[in-house]
């Protein structure tokens, strides 16, 4: 009872400061500009809206991999001290799966999203659409699902087709996968 008394006591004196707190303009920062936004709005769906122009070569893609991904990945995307990358297929199922690109990714445009984003690792969102477009085709081919000789574009990396596409659960039954994004005016908790 004294708990409820002194609640409703405090929301009485703090509660008209706080909605007048909101309403107070403090001088600090400004709206985002339009090219900020399109500056922070990098990210690419699995149908690969907002892939760059550009191109790149599973060779490459080897030398971009040598030199930014080496390090970390191993020379064959297996041995390094970081994730591995190759690998892993038909492991999914057992006591100790093995996650990669090859064995656990639905999409190959994630693969292209989270180069651009996160690698390398010493030095994100560093390398340019061609060195990422290389670095994706090198590392489709070290897992088997592209031939040597192919180039990856934004035409061609959404079309392909990743060994565990189907291999997720449809409709995902949590409740933020597909929440509708709120663009604007999102004070409904939309």
């Amino acid at each position: 009872m004294y708990k409820t008394i002194a609640s409703i006591a405090l929301l009485s004196l703090v509660g008209p400061g706080m909605v007048m707190a909101q309403n107070e303009d403090y001088g600090l920062g400004r709206e985002a500009t339009d090219k900020e936004i399109v500056g922070w709005n990098i990210d690419v769906p699995p149908s690969g809206e907002g892939l760059p122009d550009g191109s790149g070569s599973v060779s490459e893609g080897k030398e971009v991999y040598q030199a930014q991904c080496l390090s970390c990945h191993g020379a064959d995307g297996k041995s390094g001290q970081m994730d591995r990358l190759v690998g892993g297929n038909g492991t999914l199922a057992s006591g100790s799966p093995t996650k990669t690109v090859g064995s656990y990714w639905p999409y190959a445009t994630t693969l292209y999203d989270y180069v651009h984003r996160a690698m390398p690792f010493h030095s994100p969102q560093s390398l340019s659409p061609d060195e990422i477009y290389a670095v994706t085709a090198y590392v489709l081919h070290l897992n088997g699902i592209v031939e040597e000789g192919t180039t990856l574009d934004a035409d061609s990396l959404p079309k392909i087709k990743m060994p565990n596409r189907d291999g997720f659960v449809r409709p995902d039954p949590r409740p933020d996968v597909d929440a509708e994004a709120c663009m604007s005016d999102c004070k409904t908790g939309k």
